[in-house]
């Protein structure tokens, strides 16, 4: 837990990875692409004091993990978004064994979200029926811009990807966290687009739609349509590194998303290893909004800063809040009846 002046801050980091992205794992010329695109995002977005060399940054391993996370950055829980890319690495580029075994070694800290891709069919919903029982299985990663063969991505309303949804309900699986951001080289930009989102929102009510990097660089669209989806959630992954480069960009980012969305559905990720937490939890306590923008944009309070930090994903995944600061906690998401669609 996170202390400063006095106020205490449960932290959930809800967007982390554990990832091989070493040339021994690369299938083709995109998984160096796709890793050398990550690092530059590092590079660029992060001070001087937190950057890695590239070979560690390629793959550092459980044991940096730990300490990066529950040593050095203050997470109470993290959260694991499974990124497989099949078509660029040999084992997936996340390591799903490895992260499962922290997550047994770990029990209480960790939660591990698997990946589907629903362009596989039947076979795919088969794993996902097997990946649900082995894994307990409360949410899921997607990432719509993925390559599959000669597919270079697909929506989340596309009729397979609806089965596919259809089946995470039967399943128990509720939080439906999907890549909507920033592109990757190779990946397509335009596969990242947020409109599926309003669709699928809409028809299935008791899924929580969480919106990584919150539509970045489409944060209007993002808004306009989590305003009207209760059940549309943002994650700040990507977003929360420009309060180091660029203060005001982020200031705007956080009031847009405060105006459109409430402290309820904002919720904080680190995207480790892209970023580690500690800097970003210390950076975004003590953050404020700079006086010019006062005018458009409140003061970020204390309990606000709180619910994005931990307790809005602790609602969504019934993660034990300590007694102290359960008189903050979120409101537990009251998921709707189901429309036929």
């Amino acid at each position: 837990m996170y202390e400063k002046n006095g106020d205490k801050y449960f932290i959930v980091d809800g967007h982390v990875h554990l990832w091989d992205g070493r040339e021994s794992n690369h299938k083709n010329v995109h998984g160096k692409q796709f890793i050398d695109c990550f690092y530059d995002y590092h590079k660029n977005l992060s001070p001087q004091e937190y950057l890695w060399d590239y070979d560690t940054y390629t793959y550092y391993g459980p044991d940096r993990l730990e300490r990066d996370l529950f040593v050095d950055g203050y997470v109470d829980h993290a959260i694991f978004q499974a990124t497989l890319l099949s078509d660029f690495y040999r084992n997936g580029f996340g390591q799903t064994e490895e992260a499962l075994a922290l997550v047994a070694k770990h029990p209480g800290k960790l939660t591990y979200n698997h990946a589907y891709d629903p362009r596989h069919g039947e076979a795919g919903l088969e794993q996902l029926r097997r990946d649900a029982e082995r894994m307990n299985l409360k949410g899921v990663k997607l990432y719509t811009a993925e390559w599959h063969g000669d597919s270079r991505g697909y929506k989340l309303d596309d009729p397979w990807s609806r089965r596919y949804l259809e089946e995470c309900l039967e399943l128990g699986i509720t939080n439906i966290h999907v890549h909507k951001g920033p592109t990757i080289r190779p990946l397509d930009r335009d596969a990242f687009d947020v409109s599926d989102i309003d669709k699928v929102a809409t028809d299935y009510l008791d899924l929580r739609f969480i919106v990584e990097h919150v539509g970045l660089p489409r944060l209007e669209d993002f808004c306009w349509i989590a305003t009207q989806e209760s059940n549309v959630y943002g994650g700040l992954a990507v977003a929360l590194p420009f309060i180091h480069t660029r203060p005001r960009y982020f200031a705007q980012i956080i009031g847009e998303l405060l105006y459109w969305l409430d402290e309820d559905r904002i919720l904080f990720g680190s995207d480790y290893a892209l970023w580690t937490p500690k800097w970003l939890i210390e950076q975004f306590v003590d953050f404020q909004i700079p006086e010019d923008m006062l005018g458009e944009y409140p003061q970020i309070t204390v309990a606000q800063k709180q619910k994005i930090l931990g307790l809005n994903a602790a609602a969504l995944y019934d993660i034990e809040v300590p007694a102290e600061l359960r008189a903050a906690e979120s409101p537990a998401p009251q998921l709707l009846v189901r429309e036929t669609v």
